[in-house]
């Protein structure tokens, strides 16, 4: 299945990056892209109810035919992971309740497929999106540009699939 609109996703439960790419033959096409964020005053099942409406207006808005994200790894901190987890978790199961695939990369996944280097930091990213897709001046945080990151090695690994 070769996605022609793609819902990215940099998973997490403070801030949850979010983008929807369009591909184009020529240069594939940012159509949105935000942090959705939620308090620390909230319990982590309120913060997964904040992100899933946001994540659902987005799948009703753009219906998008998939959704990419990052494969999860383990941070230095259990209780983040797990909390990473179940929102990855909620993700799924919204992509699955829309009819569409997920398909998951690695963080080395995304860093060869936009820098052609898997240890890449993530200035060395950020420098590197604007010559793979148009990005208007808006200052965006690194959640944001991980999930365009995201959204572009989703577009590229998925280009040749029919």
């Amino acid at each position: 299945m070769r996605p022609e609109l793609v819902l990215a996703v940099d998973p997490g439960y403070e801030r949850l990056g979010l983008a929807i790419l369009k591909r184009n033959p020529k240069k594939d096409v940012l159509l949105i892209s935000l942090c959705a964020r939620t308090s620390k005053e909230l319990t982590l099942p309120e913060r997964i109810g904040i992100l899933s409406k946001e994540v659902v207006q987005l799948l009703n808005e753009h219906k998008p035919d998939a959704l990419a994200m990052e494969r999860i790894y383990f941070s230095k901190s259990r209780s983040t992971a797990m909390g990473v987890a179940e929102v990855r978790g909620m993700l799924e199961t919204l992509a699955a309740q829309h009819g569409i695939p997920v398909f998951q990369y690695s963080p080395q996944e995304v860093k060869i497929a936009i820098t052609g280097y898997g240890a890449s930091d993530k200035k060395a990213i950020a420098s590197m999106l604007p010559s793979l897709i148009e990005l208007s001046a808006k200052k965006r945080l690194d959640d944001e540009l991980d999930a365009i990151a995201v959204g572009i090695t989703c577009l590229a690994s998925t280009r040749l699939l029919t």
